[in-house]
């Protein structure tokens, strides 16, 4: 799907989330609480061409996998631009996942966390030297026996905590 520039960023009271209006009465509703929101995501109602560009170069990115659909893809990269520009910055929460003690450091955008109860996938949208901050591709991935991490949401990790995608399709075709 074509990024629009009719689309535009709802903060919906009613919901207590970030919206997405993609026009012709469709409404993509984010995982991202007002309260998680920058300032700024007051004012930009409107689709910014930064913004749109990410999200085409993450729908492309994603559609290169041929794991997902359009709409799948479409909706992945939707809340991964809703993370990248609209989220306050938060603190890495390293502590739920097992560090990688692999060699060589990790370049890809799609990667595997592993919690203490489950490895899931998620797509990192943002990162420096330290740290990912990456939104979870998993349905129902728990972060410890008590604390899920609901689909799409961000969460900040030390990228030491960042393993190769490539591992877990192959912990997944062993097992």
């Amino acid at each position: 799907m074509q990024a629009s520039k009719e689309w535009r960023w709802i903060r919906c009271s009613h919901r207590n989330r970030l919206l997405v209006d993609l026009g012709d009465d469709l409404q993509l509703c984010t995982p991202f609480r007002l309260r998680q929101l920058t300032e700024d995501s007051l004012h930009s109602v409107d689709m910014s061409v930064d913004e749109a560009a990410f999200y085409r170069n993450v729908y492309d990115y994603l559609l290169g996998f041929k794991v997902w659909s359009e709409p799948q893809c479409c909706q992945i990269a939707l809340n991964a631009t809703a993370a990248k520009f609209h989220l306050l910055p938060v603190q890495a929460k390293s502590w739920f996942f097992k560090s990688y003690t692999g060699g060589q450091p990790l370049v890809d955008a799609v990667i595997t966390l592993h919690s203490k109860c489950q490895p899931g996938e998620f797509l990192i949208v943002d990162h420096n030297h330290e740290s990912s901050l990456c939104i979870n591709l998993t349905h129902g991935f728990m972060l410890d026996e008590n604390i899920e991490l609901e689909q799409f949401q961000a969460i900040k990790v030390l990228n030491d905590r960042v393993h190769p995608l490539i591992q877990a399709h192959k912990l997944t075709q062993s097992a």
